[in-house]
């Protein structure tokens, strides 16, 4: 047990120890499955908790880690953009608790169903809540992936038939976390000028270096790309290739298949077979796809014990979610009519706690080390001052 203990215990990361970054989507994309199968505020603010603990104590000072509260933030305008909506819009929710009424805009009769103003209640501005906050956890989920995991070393770990595709996510997920940066550093700077940071003026004097940026870093993006002789493929013979296209795109379409089976009550028996034929099918397909792939890789990311780790507890966390949403749904999904309060489901709150098990067993990031402080230049001793003889 000792031993086991002291193998497990996290040690600080490094370049040769820093953990596979599809590990970390996998447990954040657990986690946002977990978020998708319930509505009960508790339950989505703990997996919110338990995202931000884990990011605040295996996060790097890398300019990705910093999109974290810019996902937060997000995330909160998306609740208050669905209360809003709801107001004004109306909901279909019915509702006997009237909150106010507001002036409705009488509409023609080519648009039944829909209204503009009108009776707000109680019951339709708590739906929109939840359902607001089931969406920011969803955001709030992906923020943490990208604040956790390295992009270049995730575009590293793709197969090489993927490629190209990936070189275009990987770019459009660091441009988010690079804006980020680039506000930060702007408004900074403003700051120690005197100048003020916020208004539309100060956007607009931002907005304009952010772009500049942008598009300088799309250049050199573009011109390293072209150096490393990106998109140069091998020559593979014709057969090779069309084998490639039938396995990967049956493989997908096995997996479509199999999934809506697995959904659907009437064909759970042939779901697991028919996705799992999918899975393998497209597996081969991207492996001989890799075959037009010439580039090589230094010093591959390994897929070690700290990975399963760390993608199992996301992957548990999900499966006992999906399981608890089929088992008990009232407690994921509390009723709005009649209106009453959630209530804390112990087993999907403890489900959701094993969420947590990055934060002890990830690799620690360094501590960055600080300027060291300036000392001061010592005073000149001045010889003494001889008495002149009078």
């Amino acid at each position: 047990m000792t031993s086991l203990s002291m193998t497990l215990r996290a040690p600080e990361a490094s370049r040769s120890n820093a953990l596979h970054a599809g590990a970390w989507w996998l447990w954040a994309l657990g986690l946002a499955t977990a978020a998708s199968r319930t509505t009960n505020p508790l339950l989505l603010g703990m997996l919110v908790g338990v995202a931000g603990y884990v990011v605040a104590a295996r996060r790097t000072d890398a300019p990705w880690a910093r999109s974290y509260g810019a996902f937060v933030k997000l995330g909160l305008l998306v609740i208050g953009i669905r209360l809003v909506f709801s107001t004004f819009l109306g909901s279909p929710i019915p509702g006997s608790h009237t909150l106010f009424t507001l002036p409705e805009v009488p509409l023609p009769d080519w648009a039944q169903g829909v209204r503009i103003g009108g009776r707000v209640t109680a019951e339709q501005l708590v739906f929109a809540l939840y359902d607001g906050a089931k969406l920011a956890t969803l955001l709030i989920c992906v923020g943490a992936a990208n604040a956790l995991a390295n992009p270049a070393r995730l575009l590293k770990s793709l197969p090489g038939a993927l490629y190209e595709v990936g070189v275009a996510v990987v770019v459009a997920m660091t441009f988010a976390p690079n804006m980020v940066a680039d506000v930060v550093r702007l408004r900074t700077a403003r700051r120690l000028r005197g100048r003020p940071t916020g208004g539309v003026r100060a956007v607009l004097q931002i907005g304009l270096p952010v772009l500049e940026g942008a598009l300088e870093r799309s250049v050199a993006v573009a011109a390293s790309m072209d150096a490393r002789g990106y998109g140069r493929t091998a020559q593979v013979p014709p057969a090779v290739r069309h084998t490639t296209t039938a396995l990967t795109l049956g493989g997908l379409l096995g997996v479509c298949a199999g999934s809506y089976g697995l959904l659907a009550a009437e064909g759970a028996a042939y779901g697991l077979p028919v996705m799992g034929g999918g899975l393998v099918a497209a597996l081969a397909g991207l492996r001989l796809g890799g075959r037009r792939s010439v580039r090589t890789r230094y010093r591959p990311d390994e897929w070690g014990v700290r990975a399963w780790l760390v993608a199992g507890s996301g992957a548990a966390v999900g499966a006992l979610m999906i399981w608890a949403a089929a088992y008990d749904p009232v407690a994921l999904h509390p009723g709005v009519v009649p209106l009453v309060a959630p209530q804390f489901p112990l087993w999907p709150a403890a489900s959701v706690l094993i969420g947590l098990l990055p934060a002890f067993v990830a690799p620690v990031p360094p501590t960055p080390v600080p300027p060291p402080t300036p000392v001061p230049p010592a005073a000149p001793v001045l010889p003494p001052v001889k008495a002149i003889p009078q």
